[in-house]
């Protein structure tokens, strides 16, 4: 049978460098389009609703931004059995807690990937509410994707061509897309300083 394959990106958007692994899944849907049997997914802060995702995988990679005490910007891959220990190892957010569980929840049932691939980037930035990556992780952006690719084409997977991919595979909102979110994000002086004022309801900007 043909395996499937599920590249999954992680993360908060609104959180800075926490947006790592969706950016990634927005750059490869903007860039890519691969067979059927490879699916893009936005996974967000989903937690446990990723795990029917998860279950109908063969070969499952992850983009997340993981603290693994390292230089900000370090990639750092980790493979199948070893993925939810580092999950779990120093949880910055529910997302991470919530996606141990899916892995843990999905061995539990007997439809757990023949294979994972995680790779992480060390965060720069976190306590940016509204803000967008880091210079030093936006900039990790492709090599991680390539990254992927060069594991999908070890596997025989390469993309079909250079172009975008049905948008709804890995869709995530357009006011959230990358170029959207930054242009309309308000300067350093006009910013409500306990958040993006875009996502905070008025009447909490008295506080």
């Amino acid at each position: 049978m043909t395996k499937r394959f599920l590249l999954l990106g992680i993360g908060n958007v609104l959180w800075a460098d926490e947006g790592f692994g969706v950016r990634c899944l927005e750059h490869i849907s903007q860039h890519y389009a691969f067979p059927t049997n490879v699916s893009l997914l936005d996974g967000g802060t989903q937690g446990i609703y990723l795990l029917q995702h998860v279950q109908d995988t063969d070969v499952l990679v992850v983009f997340d931004a993981i603290d693994y005490g390292l230089e900000p910007g370090t990639l750092k891959l980790v493979r199948d059995d070893e993925v939810p220990k580092y999950m779990g190892a120093k949880k910055m957010s529910l997302h991470q807690t919530g996606f141990q569980e899916v892995l843990a929840m999905s061995e539990f049932t007997g439809h757990y990937p023949q294979e994972i691939l995680l790779i992480g980037a060390q965060p720069e930035m976190l306590e940016d509410f509204g803000g967008s990556l880091t210079d030093v992780v936006r900039q990790q952006i492709e090599p991680a994707v390539q990254i992927a690719l060069n594991f999908l084409a070890e596997r025989g997977i390469t993309p079909l061509a250079e172009g975008t991919t049905d948008a709804s595979v890995a869709s995530i909102s357009p006011e959230l897309a990358m170029h959207e979110y930054e242009s309309g994000r308000p300067s350093e002086e006009a910013a409500f300083r306990f958040g993006d004022a875009r996502f905070i309801p008025a009447a909490e900007k008295n506080v």
